[in-house]
């Protein structure tokens, strides 16, 4: 409790008495600092975006030229329809296709492009998108997840050149 201040020479010397300082443990301040801090690192990290870049070229009047015997074009129309033919529009037949085999069909075409090109690696297959006006995004976010789980290497977004025969087929399926 109390002490005695002796001094050297031997006589008491009765004073004010230093109180220590109190002091704090910090330890579980610490702790919970640490723990905030790895809990919102976790969830930063959970909820990053995951994005795929898509580059799209300046428009010009003259559509591009895609090899047809390698070409894939995929419209997507109203109602969650997917019309597909493979090679030129003036020449192909339309057929129709749903989100739930798409994958399967891209697969199949891809294996036929490779097959027919003896399996060259440099002759892949190409898609062309072609998103029709009634048409949702959501669908085409779809169709290019699907792509990528597929490994489609090569495709390309036209929204502004459609061939009459596609115009004409989007129209009569409504």
């Amino acid at each position: 409790m109390a002490t005695l201040n002796l001094p050297q020479n031997g006589k008491a010397r009765y004073g004010r008495t230093r109180q220590a300082a109190p002091s704090v443990d910090l330890t579980a301040m610490v702790d919970l600092a640490f723990l905030l801090i790895t809990f919102f690192m976790l969830t930063t990290s959970l909820s990053k975006f995951n994005q795929m870049e898509v580059a799209k070229p300046v428009e010009s009047p003259v559509p591009a030229a895609y090899p047809a015997s390698r070409t894939m074009t995929l419209l997507l129309g109203k109602n969650d329809q997917i019309f597909w033919y493979m090679g030129e529009a003036s020449k192909a037949v339309l057929r129709t296709a749903d989100f739930k085999t798409i994958r399967k069909l891209l697969m199949q075409q891809q294996k036929a492009v490779f097959a027919l090109h003896h399996q060259d690696p440099g002759k892949f297959m190409i898609v062309i998108l072609k998103p029709a006006a009634g048409s949702k995004y959501e669908n085409l976010v779809n169709v290019l997840d699907e792509m990528n789980i597929s490994g489609i290497r090569s495709y390309a977004i036209e929204d502004t050149q459609f061939f009459k025969e596609e115009i004409t087929y989007l129209q009569k399926q409504g």
